[in-house]
């Protein structure tokens, strides 16, 4: 397979997923803005979203001084022009990624690809509400169905899986470790209504408050952070991401004895293994995550280098 399609396969998949997260993330802090019983300053309800996007240092250079409300972040999470990481320009990624590959994909990814950029250009229009991420979460849910019920397994298949997981592994971290650090703004409200909702909202945000309440009566950080970090069976926990990527790069024909990228996987693998939920928080939760982001972002680099360096001399799109 030529680098520009494994290349083009793998940000496609990543900037859906971004998006995906992105819209999950807003919706879920819209909800929990209105359940909460202990209301916090605006602005320390929204800064996480920034902080967990890496948006930031766009946002002081776009905001210039001005008050951090819940519209102006969510505008500029959405459909702000000069964000490169918003949801309106990681669908416009992902649709011309897609287009390179288009002998890559089916039918039916294309068309659904395509059509949710048209209607979700169209909704842009205005002033995006919770209905307009409910759209978006269900639509790119959609493209992964038929994604996995209608490509071809093989190479290509293999990367978009590589994209998928790996850009779900980097959120599920920074999610944790931002309510871990930031959300709880003090340690007396530990066990306090508002932690329940944080806690809870977490979890909601990745599809999981159903799934971790069949496991766990209770609803404690201890348990919240074993079932994201280590459960195998929970499709959006670091686990399980990293158990698909080591399956995708195999299925790629890669070899541990020659490439540095499963061998990272392998061992990112081997340190879930020998983790647990004491061992998390007694290590310092903040740093096992730390850690695994800096090797999700070495991963990448060592996928970029393996497979995608040949053609990024050029204007490649996802880079």
């Amino acid at each position: 397979m030529l680098s520009r399609i494994a290349d083009s396969l793998y940000w496609m998949s990543r900037y859906l997923e971004r998006a995906d997260g992105t819209a999950r993330l807003i919706e879920i802090n819209l909800t929990h803005l209105l359940e909460a019983e202990d209301a916090l300053p605006e602005a320390a309800e929204w800064k996480p979203l920034l902080v967990i996007c890496g948006h930031e240092p766009a946002w002081a250079e776009r905001a210039g001084g001005r008050e951090m409300t819940g519209a102006r972040v969510t505008e500029f999470m959405t459909r702000e022009p000069k964000n490169p990481g918003s949801i309106r320009a990681s669908l416009r990624l992902a649709r011309e990624n897609a287009r390179v590959v288009r002998d890559r994909i089916s039918m039916e990814m294309w068309e659904a690809l395509n059509e949710l950029w048209l209607r979700s250009e169209e909704r842009l229009e205005r002033a995006p509400g919770p209905e307009y991420f409910r759209f978006l979460r269900s639509e790119v849910a959609r493209f992964h169905g038929l994604t996995v019920s209608t490509m071809m397994r093989g190479e290509a298949f293999g990367f978009y899986l590589l994209g998928f997981f790996l850009e779900r592994a980097d959120m599920t971290c920074r999610l944790l470790d931002v309510k871990y650090h930031l959300l709880l703004p003090d340690l007396s409200l530990v066990g306090s209504p508002l932690d329940y909702y944080q806690w809870a909202a977490l979890l909601r945000s990745i599809s999981g408050f159903e799934a971790y309440r069949r496991k766990h009566h209770l609803l404690r950080p201890i348990d919240v952070a074993e079932f994201v970090v280590l459960d195998p069976d929970f499709p959006r926990s670091l686990r399980f991401a990293v158990d698909r990527m080591q399956q995708a790069l195999l299925g790629i024909g890669a070899k541990e004895a020659t490439s540095e990228a499963l061998a990272q996987v392998a061992e990112l693998t081997r340190l879930l293994e020998k983790s647990d939920a004491s061992g998390l928080f007694q290590r310092g939760l903040h740093e096992f995550l730390a850690e695994l982001l800096e090797r999700i972002s070495q991963l990448h680099e060592s996928l970029r280098e393996e497979y995608f360096e040949a053609h990024l001399g050029a204007a490649a799109c996802g880079s």
